[in-house]
C-alpha cells in the first residue's frame, strides 16, 4: 500500500483558506508528477479497465470540449519534456510507459496519461453543469449521480455549499480566463486510505475525525480555461498520507 500513497502533501494543510480558496497557478505547474505516479497510474489502469462504467462518464454534447481536453493535455506534456510520437500516436510517461491516444475515448485516455482527475464544466444557461469527467479517485462522491447537473447540485449535500458560495463559485467560473489557471486545495480526514472512495449522495460521508482516522487526503484542485470550447477543465491531484 505504501508505493500508491504519497510521503508528503507539497502544500500547507494546516491552513486552509476560506471557501472557495482560490488562488493564481503558473500554468507550467498545472499537472504533477508525485513519488506514487506509478503506483497511482497502475490502480487507473484497474479502475478504467474493471470499472469504466464508475469512473468514466461523458454527456453527448460535452464530446468537443472532451477532445479539446485530450489535445490540450497533449499538448501541456509535449512542451513540459513528454515523449510523443506523433507518427504513432503514442506517448511515453515519465514511468516508461507508452499509452496509445485513442481519440475516440478522450477522457478514457487522459485516464491514463495523468495523475489527475480531469472534470468538464460547462455553462448551460445561468450555471455550468459537468458534462463529462474521468474520476479514478472520487472523495465520497459518484460520478453517475453528478454528471449533467450544475454545481449546485454537484455539491449536494455539502453544508457549506449554500447559496451565497454557490453565487460566488459560480462568478470563479465565469471569470476563469484561458492562460491564467487558478487552484486551490482541500483536506480531509480517513480511516481509509484507498484512493477509489465512492459514495452516494444519499449516504453522505460523516466527520471522521477522531482515534483510528490516520490518514489525510487532501486535493489540488484545479480550474483551466480551455480557449476553444470555452469549457473548464477541473482537474484533481489527490493525496493521501499517514498523519
Amino acid at each position: 500500500m505504501s508505493e500508491i500513497l504519497q510521503a508528503r502533501i507539497p502544500h500547507d494543510v494546516t491552513t486552509p483558506k476560506p471557501l472557495p480558496g482560490i488562488a493564481p497557478l503558473d500554468p507550467a505547474e498545472w499537472l504533477v508528477v508525485d513519488d506514487a505516479f506509478a503506483a497511482q497510474m497502475a490502480e487507473r489502469a484497474r479502475l478504467i479497465a474493471e470499472r469504466r462504467g464508475d469512473v468514466v462518464a461523458l454527456l453527448p454534447e460535452g464530446r468537443p470540449a472532451a477532445d479539446e481536453l485530450l489535445a490540450f493535455v497533449l499538448g501541456w506534456l509535449c512542451e513540459h519534456g513528454a515523449g510523443y510520437d506523433v507518427e504513432n500516436a503514442v506517448v511515453t510517461r515519465p514511468d516508461g510507459a507508452r499509452i496509445p491516444i485513442d481519440a475516440d475515448d478522450p477522457l478514457g485516455t487522459l485516464g491514463h496519461l495523468v495523475q489527475e482527475d480531469l472534470c468538464l464544466m460547462e455553462r448551460r444557461g445561468a450555471e455550468h453543469v459537468l458534462t463529462g469527467a474521468v474520476l479514478c479517485f472520487p472523495a465520497s462522491w459518484r460520478l453517475s449521480e453528478k454528471v449533467g447537473r450544475p454545481m449546485v447540485g454537484i455539491h449536494e449535500p455539502v453544508r457549506e455549499y449554500d447559496a451565497t458560495l454557490a453565487r460566488r463559485v459560480q462568478r470563479l467560473l465565469d471569470g476563469v480566463r484561458a492562460g491564467r489557471p487558478l487552484w486551490r486545495f482541500n483536506v480531509l480526514t480517513y480511516a481509509d486510505p484507498a484512493l477509489f472512495q465512492p459514495r452516494s449522495a444519499e449516504a453522505p460521508r460523516r466527520s471522521q475525525e477522531g482515534a483510528g482516522h490516520s490518514f489525510l487526503r487532501s486535493e489540488r484542485q484545479c480550474l483551466v480555461r480551455l480557449p476553444r470550447t470555452g469549457a473548464v477543465a477541473f482537474s484533481i491531484h489527490t493525496y493521501v498520507v499517514r498523519r
